[in-house]
């Protein structure tokens, strides 16, 4: 299995939903099935076949979780030393040539990445396009609506 670089804050949040699915969901789920065990008739009882849904779906994201920080590559963003290059885990600060507008985006793991937090996934194709360039350089990404052109402003890593 190919290593999933995330990064020290994705890796955190990511170990904070393991340990509330196992200490506080997964117990939950199970006293709602005893509950509803102690209802009767379980071929018609409704309660029950929820609560068994909701527990699958709560062990199979455990799994899910498990397996994504077993196979990770924690990489803290504070101790990159890259040479001012665009590299995962940097903040690039960014200028639409055709609009000025400008940006602000970090490169994450897939797990992490929200656009509106400005957290943007290695894969995209904004990110493609970003990794290894410097500050200076012009980045072209396909858009949608077309070719789009960045300037890159700034590299930093924080």
């Amino acid at each position: 299995m190919a290593t999933i670089p995330i990064t020290t804050r994705g890796a955190e949040k990511l170990k904070a939903e393991l340990h509330r699915l196992k200490t506080v969901d997964r117990p939950g789920v199970i006293n709602a099935i005893a509950e509803a065990r102690a209802q009767g008739d379980l071929s018609e009882n409704a309660e029950y076949d929820a609560a068994k849904d909701r527990q699958g779906f709560i062990e199979g994201r455990i799994q899910e979780i498990e397996s994504k920080l077993s196979a990770s590559q924690v990489i803290d963003p504070t101790s990159i030393d890259a040479g001012g290059k665009v590299v995962f885990g940097a903040t690039v600060e960014l200028e639409d040539e055709s609009t000025g507008d400008a940006v602000t985006y970090q490169i994450v793991g897939e797990d992490e990445a929200d656009l509106k937090l400005g957290l943007i996934n290695v894969g995209s194709p904004i990110a493609r396009a970003l990794i290894g360039k410097e500050e200076g350089d012009t980045a072209e990404v396909q858009a949608p609506g077309g070719i789009k052109r960045y300037e890159i402003v700034g590299v930093s890593y924080r």
